[in-house]
């Protein structure tokens, strides 16, 4: 079984999750798994890269306003929405996702966007926010 942990700086201290550091690097990781039954967990950062960090220490953390015009990479948000396609192509249901962002707008988004994905087919909405131990 998999757990996979999307960020672009820290990485879990349990040596059991696999890492990905950007959006390419998710969607190949799962496109190789294929069958998502053999995935026991996602954990998602929503900021990956340097735009995002910009605005989030320009806007989210101050202002608390997250604006994705601002973000030439892409984020977390785009890899639940690449997962949700997936599942919703290969006809397979969704694994269990959570995310472990700082960003609280970044984090509801995700749980936002997997939460209505998991409710419309009928699942329980169970991405949640998590702390995973990590190093930088």
């Amino acid at each position: 079984m998999h757990k996979i942990y999307l960020d672009d700086v820290r990485s879990p201290k349990d040596s059991s999750w696999t890492v990905v550091r950007n959006y390419q690097e998710f969607v190949d990781k799962i496109s190789e798994i294929g069958d998502l039954s053999l995935i026991d967990v996602i954990s998602l950062d929503h900021d990956l890269g340097d735009t995002a960090m910009k605005e989030y220490f320009t806007n989210v953390s101050p202002n608390y306003t997250l604006d994705y015009n601002n973000i030439k990479e892409k984020t977390g948000l785009d890899c639940a929405k690449w997962l949700i396609d997936y599942c919703l192509d290969s006809n397979q249901m969704m694994p269990l996702t959570y995310t472990h962002s700082a960003n609280p707008i970044g984090s509801a988004n995700i749980m936002g966007y997997i939460n209505n994905y998991r409710m419309n087919t009928r699942q329980k909405q169970t991405c949640v926010r998590v702390s995973i131990d990590h190093t930088v």
